[in-house]
This record gives C-alpha cells, structure tokens and sequence, in this order.
C-alpha cells in the first residue's frame, strides 16, 4: 500500500464554500477513482499557529499499490479537482510513501 499526502495552502481568493465545495470533491475520490483503500481529509484546525504557514486543507489517501497511486495523477475525476483550483490555489506540498 502507498500513502499519498497533500497539504494546500490557498491565497486569499477563496471563501469558506469553496473550500466546503473541494473537500467536497476530494471525499468524493473513494467511490470515483479505482484503487483507493482509505480517504481523509479535513480543514486545518491546529493549535500550532507558528507551523500552519498558510495551509489550510490537507488530505491523506490510501492506495492499494503503486500502481493505482500511478493512475491516480492522470485520472479524470483528479484532473476535474485539480482545474477547480484555477484562481484560488497558492502552493502545495506532496507527499507519497509505502506504507509500512
């Protein structure tokens, strides 16, 4: 199995339904993209204000193998998620490991 991790940070376009709207879409992957194991994903709520940078969302995926973490960049359902950012993403940090 593969983790797959993503912390976004948004600039200051986005509003609190945007951001209902993409967590949304990133719930939404277990039952849309093949290989998928386990989702995550949530509003940061950290009370350790000198490390949030500006990161906002943050997502952990589960993936069956590397495979299916593969196909997952290039899927349309993720392509569809990633052209909704368009206007409102500022930076993001990825990820990926094996699962041990």
């Amino acid at each position: 199995m593969y983790e797959h991790l993503v912390i976004f940070k948004f600039n200051m376009n986005i509003t609190p339904a945007k951001h209902q709207e993409l967590l949304g879409q990133l719930l939404g992957f277990k039952e849309r993209i093949p290989g998928i194991v386990d989702i995550s994903a949530g509003l940061n709520v950290t009370e350790e204000t000198e490390n949030v940078h500006g990161y906002t969302l943050g997502l952990r995926v589960t993936f069956d193998s590397l495979e299916s973490l593969r196909s997952y960049g290039p899927h349309p359902v993720h392509q569809e998620f990633v052209k909704s950012l368009d206007g409102v993403l500022e930076n993001v940090v990825v990820v990926d490991y094996p699962k041990v």
